[in-house]
């Protein structure tokens, strides 16, 4: 098969794919653009024309967290829990040339066909391992990461093993010491869910701040809310400058602010 992204949308397949975990299928919406699905929900974009368009929301809103706690274009050493179509881990690799990431994907179908439908960068730039998020979470040494990524879901829902204390020790144990751990969950009023995990990782993580779209903390809307923890500060006011020039601007919430907001039973 070719291998060149003109050979690549040739060959997309027009029905859904059973992997044996899911029901994976592509929507082409453009014609060299295409969105991957999981049982019906939208889960990567990739853009054959350009490798670091990020379209999805969240993964902007993770990408200006790492860029307001690592530099633009600065390498990193990457853990993405939850594979899929890696199209974050496919952007960072043309924004940050030199970046050596890994995905952990449990569907190992799902994977390959990753590889066979989109142009991922090969290893060792970045590497696919099929397995448990959690076992793999708690298998890697001190200091193994720059960034960790979750964004696992089972049926719209994040997996309870990888949303409680000792997930958030775990990926404490493996970042570096100016490492940031990057957590996407889904959520709808009073965002109970989002209340817990800021409560979980504050338990854990000297320092936490929120990226959301404003009509979700209002309680207007579900939508993806994405939280940043890390040891060392996170220069919120810079994030947030981030966040506004994008193409839909989200609100960044730190400090008092998050307390406030993780402490309430909504």
């Amino acid at each position: 098969m070719s291998r060149s992204p003109a050979g690549l949308a040739a060959r997309w397949p027009a029905d859904p794919v059973r992997t044996g975990e899911a029901e994976v299928a592509l929507r082409v919406v453009g014609p060299r653009q295409v969105i991957l699905l999981i049982d019906g929900m939208e889960s990567s974009f990739h853009d054959l024309d350009d490798p670091a368009h990020l379209e999805f929301e969240y993964m902007q809103h993770i990408d200006a967290l790492v860029g307001a706690t690592r530099g633009d274009r600065t390498p990193i050493r990457a853990l993405h829990l939850g594979g899929a179509g890696c199209s974050l881990a496919t952007a960072w690799d043309a924004l940050r040339p030199g970046s050596m990431q890994l995905a952990v994907e449990w569907d190992g179908e799902l994977a390959r066909l990753a590889r066979e439908w989109f142009p991922l960068p090969r290893s060792p730039r970045l590497r696919i391992r099929n397995g448990d998020a959690r076992a793999a979470l708690d298998s890697f040494p001190q200091g193994r990461w720059d960034v960790i990524v979750r964004d696992v879901f089972v049926r719209a829902q994040v997996p309870a093993h990888l949303c409680d204390q000792g997930a958030a020790r775990s990926a404490l144990h493996a970042l570096r010491e100016d490492g940031i751990y990057a957590v996407n969950l889904a959520d709808s009023p009073p965002l109970v869910e989002a209340r817990a995990e800021a409560r979980v990782l504050a338990s854990v993580f000297e320092h936490v701040v929120m990226v959301v779209d404003p009509a979700i903390i209002r309680g207007r809307r579900y939508g993806n809310v994405v939280l940043g923890a890390s040891r060392r500060p996170i220069d919120d006011v810079d994030l947030a400058r981030r966040v506004r020039t994008l193409p839909l601007p989200a609100r960044v919430v730190a400090g008092s602010a998050l307390a406030r907001f993780a402490g309430s039973s909504g």
